[in-house]
């Protein structure tokens, strides 16, 4: 069994990290969570709830004593900009005796993964998953409202991954030996439909859902009625209507990293019926 260490989880209030963090504990290891604010942090018990903000970087010595391990995300702030501030965050978290480093990718270029995969002081492991299942709690509300989900580009293919899937590969990451210098593609174990999506949460939940194909116009305007940015609609637009290879492809790295298979999208809408549900 693997020796308890202490990791600090930034971003530990987010979809992700709270999965690394729930992973870290199930596996016996101690967890400091990093949040800009512990009053309306809600932790398991046992975990440790820390104040800081990546975007200031010297108030973090404090959070980064005694730890082996650190989770990093890319974005910060108040309005998630990039984060430009990762050469001194390493620079402290070596100074810590910090030995391992996970950041989670942003979907494309940003400085401080520039600056984790150019540091040589720790060891670094860089999380790439693909669409996330909990993408699909955005149909909550149109579920329990109509009973229909509204989507274009309905026959796109999607490896999407089980976001404890991405804990789990973190939490063996900052952990075990053997990882340094990896790009790990997190999926799924399947490709799905937008239709597959739906069926699934509708035989989860026990009740007919329609889904209704938009075109790329209607889309558009429920996105900005939604109060989407250009960006992400036109971010959308090309993520849905031309979805990368990497995105509709499925990779073995759950289970050759954690060694078990991926959770299906079954298991997931189980898991979140009660959200679809009046």
């Amino acid at each position: 069994m693997t020796q308890t260490q202490k990791i600090l989880v930034t971003g530990a209030t987010g979809t992700v990290g709270r999965q690394v963090v729930a992973e870290l504990l199930a596996r016996g290891h101690e967890v400091r969570a990093l949040t800009r604010d512990a009053a309306k942090a809600a932790f398991p018990a046992g975990v440790e709830v820390v104040e800081g903000d990546l975007t200031q970087p010297d108030g973090l010595a404090p959070a980064l004593d005694g730890v082996t391990g650190l989770h990093l995300i890319t974005f910060g702030g108040a309005a998630f900009t990039p984060l430009e501030t990762g050469p001194r965050i390493l620079e402290l978290a070596r100074s810590a005796g910090v030995r391992r480093v996970t950041v989670l990718h942003g979907g494309g270029p940003t400085p401080l993964e520039d600056a984790v995969r150019a540091d040589g002081g720790v060891e670094w492991a860089v999380l790439m998953p693909v669409e996330f299942m909990a993408n699909a709690l955005e149909w909550a509300d149109g579920i329990v409202a109509s009973g229909e989900v509204r989507e274009p580009f309905v026959s796109r293919l999607s490896a999407m991954v089980h976001e404890g899937d991405i804990g789990a590969v973190a939490a063996v990451a900052l952990t075990e030996e053997g990882h340094a210098g990896q790009e790990y593609v997190i999926t799924g174990p399947e490709l799905l439909t937008v239709g597959d999506k739906v069926a699934t949460i509708a035989a989860a939940v026990g009740r007919e859902i329609t889904l209704v194909e938009l075109t790329e116009e209607q889309a558009v305007e429920q996105w900005r009625a939604a109060g989407l940015t250009e960006d992400v609609v036109g971010f959308l637009l090309e993520a849905y209507g031309n979805t990368p290879e990497v995105g509709r492809t499925v990779a073995s790295t759950v289970e050759k990293v954690t060694g078990r298979p991926a959770r299906t999208f079954a298991q997931w809408a189980a898991e979140h019926a009660d959200a679809f549900k009046a």
